[in-house]
């Protein structure tokens, strides 16, 4: 199931011509994953990081730009899950403005202990909710 939130392009996003300066985006995508795992799965990055000692880093993204996006312009970010693996997930988020998208990235996160910053398996309770959606 795909999940979708509207973020508004702000100053704080933009270059001198107001058009959003690309690593922007990057902080929009994490913003995204992070929403996703709050109101989907069920557990904010808080509680993720500091009680769970889970981090979930983006190892891997692959990311086209396909159209400026400028200052008060509204994107639809959508991510949905392709795989999940024993302790990754390929996801791809597409951020449309009308019937635009303006850029898309596939992405690569993993499950990583906090403490050890090793690689660990999806916690039951997680990967439940991942699969369901």
């Amino acid at each position: 199931m795909a999940f979708t939130i509207p973020i508004t392009i702000r100053f704080q996003h933009c270059d001198l011509a107001g058009i959003v300066f690309y690593p922007r985006y990057f902080e929009m995508f994490n913003l995204v994953v992070e929403e996703w795992f709050e109101k989907v799965i069920g557990i904010g990055f808080s509680r993720l990081h500091h009680k769970e000692r889970i981090g979930i880093p983006q190892v891997r993204m692959e990311t086209e730009f396909k159209a400026m996006s400028r200052l008060e312009d509204v994107l639809d970010f959508t991510l949905s899950v392709k795989r999940l693996g024993d302790s990754s997930l390929n996801a791809t988020i597409e951020a449309v403005c009308g019937n635009e998208v303006r850029c898309c990235t596939d992405m690569t996160i993993v499950c990583v202990d906090l403490d050890s910053g090793k690689k660990q398996s999806w916690p039951e309770a997680i990967r439940s909710k991942i699969e369901i959606n």
